[in-house]
Protein backbone atom coordinates (compact mmCIF):
# COMPACT_ATOMS: atom_id res chain seq x y z
CA UNK A 1 0.00 0.00 0.00
CA UNK A 2 1.11 3.51 -0.76
CA UNK A 3 0.06 6.46 1.40
CA UNK A 4 0.85 10.19 0.88
CA UNK A 5 -0.15 13.17 2.84
CA UNK A 6 -2.23 15.93 1.49
CA UNK A 7 -1.70 19.77 2.80
CA UNK A 8 -5.47 21.17 3.68
CA UNK A 9 -6.70 24.39 3.20
CA UNK A 10 -9.56 24.92 0.62
CA UNK A 11 -12.99 23.49 0.26
CA UNK A 12 -14.85 22.12 2.81
CA UNK A 13 -12.36 19.74 4.17
CA UNK A 14 -10.76 21.50 6.06
CA UNK A 15 -12.32 22.72 9.91
CA UNK A 16 -11.46 26.41 10.47
CA UNK A 17 -13.25 27.28 13.25
CA UNK A 18 -11.69 24.52 15.29
CA UNK A 19 -9.16 25.86 18.17
CA UNK A 20 -6.29 23.70 16.67
CA UNK A 21 -6.63 24.70 13.15
CA UNK A 22 -2.79 26.46 12.76
CA UNK A 23 -1.91 28.88 10.02
CA UNK A 24 -2.12 28.26 6.21
CA UNK A 25 0.92 29.77 5.72
CA UNK A 26 3.37 29.49 8.12
CA UNK A 27 6.52 27.36 8.19
CA UNK A 28 5.90 25.32 10.85
CA UNK A 29 2.30 24.27 9.49
CA UNK A 30 3.86 22.51 6.67
CA UNK A 31 7.10 21.16 8.87
CA UNK A 32 4.62 19.61 11.34
CA UNK A 33 2.48 18.22 8.74
CA UNK A 34 5.71 16.78 6.49
CA UNK A 35 7.35 15.38 9.79
CA UNK A 36 4.31 13.48 11.15
CA UNK A 37 4.01 11.86 7.07
CA UNK A 38 7.83 11.11 7.41
CA UNK A 39 7.35 9.57 10.67
CA UNK A 40 4.48 6.76 9.46
CA UNK A 41 6.67 6.48 6.48
CA UNK A 42 4.62 7.94 3.75
CA UNK A 43 5.54 8.23 0.50
CA UNK A 44 5.00 11.83 -0.24
CA UNK A 45 3.72 15.21 0.92
CA UNK A 46 1.45 16.55 -1.62
CA UNK A 47 0.34 20.45 -1.84
CA UNK A 48 -2.19 21.89 -4.00
CA UNK A 49 -2.03 25.35 -5.79
CA UNK A 50 -4.22 28.33 -6.43
CA UNK A 51 -3.14 30.97 -9.00
CA UNK A 52 -6.11 33.11 -7.90
CA UNK A 53 -7.51 33.62 -4.50
CA UNK A 54 -11.88 32.45 -4.92
CA UNK A 55 -14.91 34.87 -5.35
CA UNK A 56 -18.04 34.05 -4.52
CA UNK A 57 -20.56 37.06 -5.39
CA UNK A 58 -18.03 39.25 -6.64
CA UNK A 59 -15.62 39.13 -3.46
CA UNK A 60 -12.77 36.82 -1.70
CA UNK A 61 -14.88 35.09 0.30
CA UNK A 62 -13.51 33.99 3.64
CA UNK A 63 -14.07 30.40 3.78
CA UNK A 64 -11.69 29.66 1.28
CA UNK A 65 -7.98 30.14 2.44
CA UNK A 66 -6.77 33.69 2.34
CA UNK A 67 -2.90 33.41 1.23
CA UNK A 68 -1.40 30.31 -0.59
CA UNK A 69 2.60 29.84 -1.12
CA UNK A 70 4.23 29.18 -3.86
CA UNK A 71 4.36 25.18 -3.65
CA UNK A 72 7.95 24.29 -5.15
CA UNK A 73 8.94 27.29 -2.69
CA UNK A 74 7.60 25.70 0.34
CA UNK A 75 8.98 22.00 -0.58
CA UNK A 76 12.40 22.88 -1.17
CA UNK A 77 12.11 24.52 2.53
CA UNK A 78 10.98 21.19 3.52
CA UNK A 79 14.00 18.81 1.89
CA UNK A 80 15.97 20.56 4.58
CA UNK A 81 14.00 19.36 7.59
CA UNK A 82 12.84 15.82 5.84
CA UNK A 83 15.03 13.07 4.53
CA UNK A 84 13.01 9.91 2.91
CA UNK A 85 9.74 11.80 2.26
CA UNK A 86 8.48 12.68 -1.73
CA UNK A 87 7.70 16.07 -2.28
CA UNK A 88 4.82 16.87 -4.63
CA UNK A 89 4.24 20.40 -5.85
CA UNK A 90 1.04 21.02 -7.74
CA UNK A 91 2.20 23.36 -11.02
CA UNK A 92 -0.10 24.23 -13.48
CA UNK A 93 0.98 23.45 -17.04
CA UNK A 94 -1.39 26.64 -18.57
CA UNK A 95 0.02 29.47 -17.62
CA UNK A 96 4.39 28.04 -17.10
CA UNK A 97 6.91 27.55 -19.95
CA UNK A 98 8.66 24.03 -20.09
CA UNK A 99 11.74 24.89 -19.41
CA UNK A 100 11.48 27.38 -16.30
CA UNK A 101 9.42 24.80 -14.09
CA UNK A 102 11.83 21.83 -15.58
CA UNK A 103 14.33 23.80 -14.29
CA UNK A 104 12.75 24.49 -11.19
CA UNK A 105 11.45 20.78 -10.89
CA UNK A 106 15.07 19.45 -10.97
CA UNK A 107 16.15 21.79 -8.68
CA UNK A 108 13.57 20.37 -6.01
CA UNK A 109 15.10 16.61 -7.06
CA UNK A 110 18.81 17.81 -6.58
CA UNK A 111 18.37 19.32 -3.08
CA UNK A 112 15.96 16.55 -1.47
CA UNK A 113 18.10 14.07 -3.49
CA UNK A 114 15.46 12.35 -5.53
CA UNK A 115 12.33 13.06 -3.80
CA UNK A 116 10.46 15.85 -5.74
CA UNK A 117 7.18 15.05 -7.93
CA UNK A 118 4.95 16.94 -9.79
CA UNK A 119 1.60 17.18 -10.41
CA UNK A 120 0.19 18.48 -13.53
CA UNK A 121 -2.97 20.21 -13.43
CA UNK A 122 -3.96 22.67 -16.44
CA UNK A 123 -6.92 25.55 -16.38
CA UNK A 124 -8.66 27.36 -19.37
CA UNK A 125 -10.62 29.83 -17.56
CA UNK A 126 -9.94 33.48 -17.76
CA UNK A 127 -10.26 34.36 -14.32
CA UNK A 128 -7.78 32.86 -13.56
CA UNK A 129 -5.59 34.14 -16.85
CA UNK A 130 -6.34 37.60 -15.60
CA UNK A 131 -3.40 37.07 -13.31
CA UNK A 132 -1.14 36.54 -16.36
CA UNK A 133 -0.42 37.97 -19.62
CA UNK A 134 -1.86 35.07 -21.81
CA UNK A 135 -4.59 35.56 -19.68
CA UNK A 136 -7.75 33.41 -20.69
CA UNK A 137 -6.52 32.68 -24.05
CA UNK A 138 -6.49 28.90 -23.86
CA UNK A 139 -9.21 26.89 -25.09
CA UNK A 140 -10.51 24.32 -22.84
CA UNK A 141 -10.06 21.77 -25.57
CA UNK A 142 -6.77 22.54 -26.15
CA UNK A 143 -5.69 22.38 -21.91
CA UNK A 144 -4.35 18.38 -22.24
CA UNK A 145 -3.13 19.03 -25.19
CA UNK A 146 -0.55 21.66 -24.26
CA UNK A 147 0.27 19.60 -21.21
CA UNK A 148 0.36 16.43 -22.88
CA UNK A 149 3.49 17.95 -24.94
CA UNK A 150 4.42 20.34 -21.74
CA UNK A 151 5.41 17.03 -20.07
CA UNK A 152 7.32 15.47 -22.77
CA UNK A 153 9.40 18.71 -23.32
CA UNK A 154 10.03 18.61 -19.73
CA UNK A 155 11.29 15.30 -20.41
CA UNK A 156 13.63 15.80 -23.47
CA UNK A 157 15.41 18.93 -21.29
CA UNK A 158 16.34 16.36 -18.33
CA UNK A 159 17.00 14.06 -21.05
CA UNK A 160 19.40 16.45 -22.44
CA UNK A 161 22.09 15.37 -19.75
CA UNK A 162 24.06 12.29 -19.99
CA UNK A 163 23.40 9.79 -17.18
CA UNK A 164 27.02 10.23 -16.22
CA UNK A 165 26.94 13.84 -16.32
CA UNK A 166 27.49 15.29 -19.94
CA UNK A 167 24.96 18.28 -21.25
CA UNK A 168 23.59 18.20 -24.58
CA UNK A 169 22.37 20.52 -26.57
CA UNK A 170 18.22 20.17 -26.88
CA UNK A 171 15.88 21.30 -29.40
CA UNK A 172 11.92 21.47 -29.51
CA UNK A 173 9.66 22.55 -31.87
CA UNK A 174 6.18 21.17 -31.91
CA UNK A 175 2.53 22.82 -32.10
CA UNK A 176 2.72 24.21 -28.08
CA UNK A 177 6.59 25.27 -27.60
CA UNK A 178 9.48 25.73 -29.85
CA UNK A 179 12.70 25.74 -27.28
CA UNK A 180 16.46 25.35 -28.07
CA UNK A 181 19.78 25.21 -25.98
CA UNK A 182 21.43 23.74 -23.04
CA UNK A 183 19.71 22.58 -19.85
CA UNK A 184 21.51 24.05 -16.84
CA UNK A 185 20.81 21.07 -14.03
CA UNK A 186 22.62 18.18 -14.66
CA UNK A 187 20.37 14.16 -14.50
CA UNK A 188 18.41 14.32 -11.36
CA UNK A 189 19.27 11.26 -8.71
CA UNK A 190 16.09 9.48 -9.97
CA UNK A 191 16.26 10.60 -13.77
CA UNK A 192 13.07 12.80 -13.64
CA UNK A 193 10.82 13.92 -11.09
CA UNK A 194 7.65 11.55 -10.17
CA UNK A 195 4.80 12.85 -12.66
CA UNK A 196 1.11 12.90 -11.14
CA UNK A 197 -1.80 13.46 -13.08
CA UNK A 198 -5.33 14.89 -11.38
CA UNK A 199 -8.14 14.09 -13.43
CA UNK A 200 -11.23 12.21 -13.81
CA UNK A 201 -12.47 12.86 -17.04
CA UNK A 202 -12.22 10.89 -20.19
CA UNK A 203 -8.87 13.11 -21.39
CA UNK A 204 -7.46 12.72 -17.85
CA UNK A 205 -7.62 9.46 -17.70
CA UNK A 206 -6.02 8.90 -21.68
CA UNK A 207 -3.49 12.04 -20.45
CA UNK A 208 -2.42 10.11 -17.46
CA UNK A 209 -1.60 6.81 -19.19
CA UNK A 210 -0.02 8.12 -21.70
CA UNK A 211 2.40 9.82 -19.23
CA UNK A 212 1.53 9.76 -15.53
CA UNK A 213 3.24 7.41 -12.47
CA UNK A 214 0.39 8.43 -9.74
CA UNK A 215 -2.58 8.91 -10.51
CA UNK A 216 -5.00 11.28 -7.98
CA UNK A 217 -8.61 10.59 -7.99
CA UNK A 218 -11.74 11.15 -6.03
CA UNK A 219 -13.37 7.62 -6.17
CA UNK A 220 -13.95 6.94 -2.51
CA UNK A 221 -16.05 3.75 -2.78
CA UNK A 222 -15.09 0.18 -3.20
CA UNK A 223 -17.42 0.22 -6.62
CA UNK A 224 -16.62 3.43 -8.44
CA UNK A 225 -12.73 2.63 -7.30
CA UNK A 226 -12.68 -0.66 -8.87
CA UNK A 227 -14.46 0.55 -11.98
CA UNK A 228 -11.93 3.58 -12.13
CA UNK A 229 -8.87 1.02 -11.43
CA UNK A 230 -9.70 -1.00 -14.27
CA UNK A 231 -10.22 1.13 -16.96
CA UNK A 232 -7.37 3.57 -16.42
CA UNK A 233 -5.05 0.57 -16.12
CA UNK A 234 -6.36 -1.38 -19.56
CA UNK A 235 -5.29 1.73 -21.23
CA UNK A 236 -1.31 1.42 -20.26
CA UNK A 237 -1.15 -1.47 -22.85
CA UNK A 238 -1.84 1.40 -25.43
CA UNK A 239 1.19 3.27 -24.73
CA UNK A 240 3.84 0.05 -24.48
CA UNK A 241 3.02 0.31 -20.52
CA UNK A 242 2.85 -2.32 -17.70
CA UNK A 243 -0.29 -1.63 -14.90
CA UNK A 244 2.15 -1.04 -12.24
CA UNK A 245 4.09 1.61 -14.15
CA UNK A 246 1.27 4.06 -12.83
CA UNK A 247 -0.13 4.24 -8.91
CA UNK A 248 -3.73 4.63 -8.35
CA UNK A 249 -4.23 6.74 -5.08
CA UNK A 250 -7.75 8.15 -4.48
CA UNK A 251 -8.11 11.13 -2.11
CA UNK A 252 -9.60 10.05 1.32
CA UNK A 253 -10.46 11.47 4.18
CA UNK A 254 -10.30 9.22 8.15
CA UNK A 255 -11.72 9.78 11.24
CA UNK A 256 -10.89 7.18 13.88
CA UNK A 257 -12.00 6.53 17.84
CA UNK A 258 -11.81 3.98 19.86
CA UNK A 259 -14.76 2.21 18.66
CA UNK A 260 -16.94 2.14 15.40
CA UNK A 261 -19.37 3.74 17.18
CA UNK A 262 -17.25 6.62 18.75
CA UNK A 263 -15.64 7.30 15.16
CA UNK A 264 -19.48 7.86 13.83
CA UNK A 265 -20.13 10.27 16.16
CA UNK A 266 -16.90 12.31 15.72
CA UNK A 267 -17.54 12.18 11.81
CA UNK A 268 -20.62 13.34 12.12
CA UNK A 269 -19.59 16.32 14.01
CA UNK A 270 -16.83 17.23 12.32
CA UNK A 271 -19.53 17.23 9.13
CA UNK A 272 -21.55 20.07 11.36
CA UNK A 273 -18.31 21.68 11.59
CA UNK A 274 -17.08 21.61 7.85
CA UNK A 275 -20.81 22.63 6.53
CA UNK A 276 -21.36 25.39 8.92
CA UNK A 277 -24.55 27.70 8.22
CA UNK A 278 -22.62 29.85 6.21
CA UNK A 279 -20.82 26.99 3.84
CA UNK A 280 -24.02 25.64 3.61
CA UNK A 281 -25.56 28.82 1.95
CA UNK A 282 -22.12 29.21 -0.08
CA UNK A 283 -22.73 25.08 -1.26
CA UNK A 284 -26.31 25.98 -2.43
CA UNK A 285 -25.18 29.17 -4.01
CA UNK A 286 -22.92 27.07 -6.46
CA UNK A 287 -25.53 24.76 -7.18
CA UNK A 288 -28.32 27.39 -7.72
CA UNK A 289 -26.19 30.27 -9.68
CA UNK A 290 -27.75 32.91 -7.33
CA UNK A 291 -27.23 34.70 -4.09
CA UNK A 292 -29.41 32.37 -1.81
CA UNK A 293 -28.05 35.22 1.19
CA UNK A 294 -31.43 35.79 2.60
CA UNK A 295 -32.41 32.10 3.20
CA UNK A 296 -32.04 30.21 6.23
CA UNK A 297 -29.57 27.38 6.23
CA UNK A 298 -32.17 25.38 8.32
CA UNK A 299 -34.96 25.63 6.34
CA UNK A 300 -35.74 23.97 2.98
CA UNK A 301 -33.88 24.16 -0.26
CA UNK A 302 -34.88 26.82 -2.98
CA UNK A 303 -38.07 25.62 -4.78
CA UNK A 304 -37.03 27.17 -8.17
CA UNK A 305 -34.26 25.92 -10.98
CA UNK A 306 -30.71 26.33 -11.07
CA UNK A 307 -29.39 29.35 -13.41
CA UNK A 308 -27.31 27.92 -15.43
CA UNK A 309 -23.56 29.49 -16.28
CA UNK A 310 -24.23 32.43 -13.80
CA UNK A 311 -20.69 32.71 -12.91
CA UNK A 312 -21.48 33.76 -9.35
CA UNK A 313 -18.58 31.79 -8.23
CA UNK A 314 -15.07 32.13 -9.81
CA UNK A 315 -12.08 30.31 -9.77
CA UNK A 316 -13.86 26.84 -8.32
CA UNK A 317 -14.27 24.08 -10.86
CA UNK A 318 -18.65 23.17 -10.98
CA UNK A 319 -19.16 19.42 -11.01
CA UNK A 320 -22.28 18.22 -12.87
CA UNK A 321 -25.15 19.43 -14.23
CA UNK A 322 -27.02 22.08 -11.86
CA UNK A 323 -30.47 20.91 -12.88
CA UNK A 324 -29.57 16.91 -11.74
CA UNK A 325 -27.96 18.23 -8.48
CA UNK A 326 -30.88 20.16 -7.66
CA UNK A 327 -32.99 17.10 -8.38
CA UNK A 328 -30.99 14.61 -6.26
CA UNK A 329 -30.53 17.07 -3.78
CA UNK A 330 -34.56 17.64 -3.33
CA UNK A 331 -35.47 14.24 -3.64
CA UNK A 332 -33.15 13.35 -0.71
CA UNK A 333 -34.45 16.08 1.80
CA UNK A 334 -37.88 15.06 0.79
CA UNK A 335 -36.83 11.64 1.69
CA UNK A 336 -34.80 11.99 5.30
CA UNK A 337 -36.49 15.81 6.21
CA UNK A 338 -33.69 17.13 5.53
CA UNK A 339 -32.86 21.00 5.95
CA UNK A 340 -30.85 23.02 3.65
CA UNK A 341 -27.81 22.71 5.48
CA UNK A 342 -28.85 18.93 6.81
CA UNK A 343 -28.92 18.39 3.09
CA UNK A 344 -25.31 19.90 1.87
CA UNK A 345 -24.17 17.92 5.01
CA UNK A 346 -25.20 14.80 3.61
CA UNK A 347 -24.28 15.04 0.03
CA UNK A 348 -20.78 17.07 0.32
CA UNK A 349 -18.64 15.95 3.03
CA UNK A 350 -19.07 12.79 3.89
CA UNK A 351 -15.77 11.10 5.41
CA UNK A 352 -14.45 8.24 3.75
CA UNK A 353 -13.71 5.81 6.15
CA UNK A 354 -14.79 5.75 9.75
CA UNK A 355 -14.06 3.61 12.71
CA UNK A 356 -11.61 2.56 15.35
CA UNK A 357 -8.33 2.19 13.94
CA UNK A 358 -8.31 -1.71 13.06
CA UNK A 359 -11.53 -0.99 11.14
CA UNK A 360 -9.87 1.30 9.20
CA UNK A 361 -6.81 -0.48 8.61
CA UNK A 362 -8.79 -2.97 7.60
CA UNK A 363 -11.06 -0.95 4.80
CA UNK A 364 -8.03 0.37 3.74
CA UNK A 365 -6.30 -2.68 2.45
CA UNK A 366 -9.89 -4.42 1.37
CA UNK A 367 -8.82 -1.75 -1.33
CA UNK A 368 -5.93 -2.41 -2.23
CA UNK A 369 -6.64 -5.86 -2.15
CA UNK A 370 -9.63 -5.71 -4.06
CA UNK A 371 -8.16 -3.47 -7.41
CA UNK A 372 -9.66 -0.01 -5.71
CA UNK A 373 -6.43 1.70 -5.32
CA UNK A 374 -3.00 1.17 -5.72
CA UNK A 375 -3.09 3.25 -2.28
CA UNK A 376 -4.45 6.78 -0.66
CA UNK A 377 -3.72 10.50 -0.40
CA UNK A 378 -4.81 11.15 2.65
CA UNK A 379 -6.36 14.69 2.84
CA UNK A 380 -7.08 15.73 6.69
CA UNK A 381 -9.28 18.04 8.14
CA UNK A 382 -7.40 19.89 10.69
CA UNK A 383 -3.70 21.90 10.40
CA UNK A 384 -1.16 21.13 10.77
CA UNK A 385 -2.25 17.79 13.50
CA UNK A 386 -4.78 16.36 11.44
CA UNK A 387 -2.73 13.14 10.60
CA UNK A 388 -0.88 12.41 14.13
CA UNK A 389 -3.77 10.19 15.30
CA UNK A 390 -3.54 8.01 11.83
CA UNK A 391 -0.01 7.75 11.92
CA UNK A 392 0.13 6.76 15.64
CA UNK A 393 -2.68 4.21 15.51
CA UNK A 394 -3.22 3.47 12.34
CA UNK A 395 -0.20 2.91 10.26
CA UNK A 396 1.14 0.74 13.03
CA UNK A 397 -1.90 -2.00 12.47
CA UNK A 398 -1.14 -1.22 9.00
CA UNK A 399 2.46 -2.12 9.66
CA UNK A 400 1.88 -5.10 11.56
CA UNK A 401 -0.52 -6.96 9.23
CA UNK A 402 2.47 -6.43 6.29
CA UNK A 403 0.10 -4.14 4.27
CA UNK A 404 2.30 -1.10 4.50
CA UNK A 405 6.03 -0.72 5.14
CA UNK A 406 7.84 -0.55 8.62
CA UNK A 407 10.96 1.35 7.22
CA UNK A 408 11.75 2.89 3.63
CA UNK A 409 14.50 0.71 1.67
CA UNK A 410 15.85 3.30 -0.83
CA UNK A 411 15.83 7.31 -0.72
CA UNK A 412 14.32 8.39 -4.08
CA UNK A 413 10.37 8.84 -4.36
CA UNK A 414 10.43 6.41 -7.40
CA UNK A 415 11.86 3.63 -4.74
CA UNK A 416 8.99 4.39 -2.48
CA UNK A 417 6.56 3.79 -5.17
CA UNK A 418 8.15 0.69 -6.50
CA UNK A 419 8.68 2.92 -9.89
CA UNK A 420 12.10 2.20 -11.95
CA UNK A 421 14.35 5.07 -12.99
CA UNK A 422 13.28 6.54 -16.84
CA UNK A 423 15.34 5.18 -19.41
CA UNK A 424 17.91 8.24 -20.80
CA UNK A 425 16.61 9.00 -24.16
CA UNK A 426 19.16 10.93 -25.16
Amino acid sequence: MHLAAHFPGVNSTTVWADPRSGSQIDFASFEHLARTAERGKFDFFFLAEGLRLREHNGRVHDLDVVGRPESLTVLNALAAVTERLGLAATVNATFNEPYELARRLATLDHLSAGRAAWNVVTSSDAFTGENFRRGGYLDRADRYTRAAEFVATARELWDSWTPDGVSRPFAHDGPQFTVSGEFTVPRSPQGHPVVIQAGDSDEGREFAASAADVIFTRHGTLEAGRAFYADVKARLAAYGREPESLKIMPGVTVVTGDTDAEAQELAYEIRRQQVSPQNAILAAEQVWGTDLSAYDPEGPLPAFDPVPDSGITQGRVRHGDPFAIAARWRALAEAKGLSLRGTVIETTTRQSFIGSPATVAAELTAFVDGRAADGFILVPHLTPGGLDDFVDRVVPILQESGAFRSAYTGSTLRSHLGLPEPVWKG
